[in-house]
């Protein structure tokens, strides 16, 4: 397993990625002074007795109420209880491990407040496989990620449950178990940990880090449908790309051509074919994987910066001793990323599956009715065709973006929300319905390619055909359809298909 060392305000997409795939991470030790001096600096702020929001106030609409000295730590107890109000399932692990791993390296970059226990608490958490229980409704995105980041907060003081080895403990026994004291928040750290865009930003990560997968994923598949087809690779020839100088739009074509180089397919009718011009949904995949591919990438961009800011409030500033209270919690930069990862999914997917009704469509094709060698008697690929039209539906429906919508919270002092939580948290199913339709591309590739015997596709695709055949035979005859869709979909979301490809393939956040 990897191993990640955390640098606040310096960690890599790549990193990040490393550890929702569950490597193990550690704090770098340089950031311990700078912890030390922020709380130092809320110690001195509490002692000097003035007015700072959250520290010694309400919270939200009841900012301008004054909490005694002696209420301080019940302040910040009473926060933590009254926020954790999430409703829904539990989110999975990985996403909560990413949450806490996020919620630790924001802490740690010394301008939130916490003392050096609460960071030591978030790593022992972390270092030791105890994972919050989370529900996943509750956050409009904006004063932070209250609700799920509460939920989480509240097992650091015993309070709720954490999954320990997949099991759901009530918190005060699952950190005994482990020879953890629960946590006494001082001045602070309840609205610290509370605050934040972290629940929000690793629901978007994770689904960046699978809409990378399913992108490469399907380059690979549109390959071979484009093979299948008996299609062209003239569409990707680096000159037209270089024209329109979109850098996704040439990485994509490149990324094409190289998958079909050496095709026999692609060879066969090279001269000779009396067709012009091959549909869009072949034709076109550099154009629109290529502006998914950038798309994404600015995502990308938006969450590494994300993932190393600092966004809770209010902020503290050692050398001067202040506490400034902005806006940092709200998550509008989040909700946008996430927002044009539905898109690019919802247009992965939407493609793919153009491809697919062209594969079953002998007018198009020129191959069998449905990729049966008996239609009629048999219906082949007519009802994963359908399958695959229903998902994208189901994802157009999905990628409304979240972040116009708002509703006013906190007898409207919270007047303008992201929803970037809501935005983010969609992206795992979306990318799924993604998945199992360019799982069924594969199928119904693999199946076309199948009647150009004995001529082959390229090398690398015919290592991908191998590796489906491995688990999925030929379909001469109707049989139950399921569990072949299952065994591509399986390839397609682990990764297998991409990785065959390799090198070939763009990245978009990193190695």
């Amino acid at each position: 397993m990897k191993f990640v060392v955390l640098t606040p305000g310096a960690v890599s997409l790549a990193q990040w990625r490393a550890i929702y795939r569950g490597a193990g991470l550690a704090l770098d030790p340089a950031c311990r002074p700078a912890i030390a001096r922020a709380a130092e600096a809320v110690a001195a702020i509490v002692a000097k007795g003035e007015p700072v929001y959250g520290i010694n106030t309400g919270f939200g609409k009841l900012a301008s109420v004054r909490i005694p000295a002696a209420d301080l730590a019940t302040l910040q107890r009473n926060i933590v209880l009254s926020h954790a109000a999430g409703v829904g399932e539990p989110m999975p692990h990985p996403i909560v491990r990413l949450m806490m791993a996020l919620k630790l390296a924001s802490l740690a970059q010394g301008a939130s407040g916490v003392a050096p226990a609460t960071i030591a608490m978030l790593e022992a958490f972390l270092e030791r496989g105890l994972t919050p229980m989370v529900p996943s409704q509750g956050s409009v995105g904006a004063s932070g990620d209250l609700a799920p980041l509460a939920h989480m907060t509240a097992t650091m003081i015993g309070v709720g449950e954490i999954f320990v080895d997949g099991a759901r403990v009530p918190a005060d026994i699952a950190l005994a178990d482990a020879g953890l004291t629960p946590l006494a928040l001082g001045p602070k750290e309840g609205l610290a940990l509370l605050n934040g865009t972290q629940f929000s930003t690793a629901n978007a990560l994770a689904g960046l880090f699978e809409a990378e997968n399913l992108f490469r994923s399907a380059l690979v598949t549109g390959a071979l449908s484009t093979d299948a087809a008996r299609g062209s690779d003239a569409p990707f020839d680096p000159r037209i790309h270089a024209l329109r100088k979109h850098r996704g739009q040439i990485e994509t074509a490149h990324a094409l051509r190289s998958l079909m180089a050496g095709s026999a397919i692609r060879a066969s009718h090279l001269i000779g074919d009396e067709r012009v011009q091959d549909p869009y949904c072949l034709r076109c995949q550099p154009q629109v994987m290529g502006a998914a591919l950038d798309l994404l990438r600015q995502a990308a961009a938006t969450l590494e910066t994300e993932a190393n800011g600092v966004s809770d409030n209010p902020l503290i500033f050692p050398d001067t001793g202040e506490a400034l209270s902005g806006g940092n919690f709200h998550a509008e930069p989040v909700a946008f990323a996430a927002d044009m990862i539905a898109l690019a999914v919802c247009e992965i997917g939407s493609l793919s599956e153009r491809r697919i009704a062209m594969l079953v469509d002998p007018a198009l094709s020129g191959m069998p009715a449905f990729l049966t060698p008996k239609p009629g008697l048999n219906s082949g690929f007519m009802i994963p065709q359908v399958t695959a039209a229903a998902l994208v539906s189901e994802n157009k429906q999905r990628a409304y973006p979240a972040s116009v919508d708002s509703i006013p919270t906190s007898a409207n002092q919270e007047d303008h929300v992201s929803m970037a939580a809501h935005g983010a948290r969609r992206l795992a199913g979306m990318v799924e319905n993604a998945v199992c339709v360019v799982g069924i591309e594969l199928l119904a590739a693999a199946q076309g390619c199948d009647f150009h015997a004995p001529l082959a596709s390229s090398a690398v695709l015919e290592q991908v055909r191998r590796m489906l055949r491995a688990q999925v035979p030929h379909l001469d005859d109707d049989r139950h359809f399921a569990p072949d869709m299952e065994a591509a979909n399986a390839l397609v979301r682990s990764g297998a298909v991409a990785g065959l490809a390799g090198g070939l393939l763009p990245n978009i956040s990193g190695e």
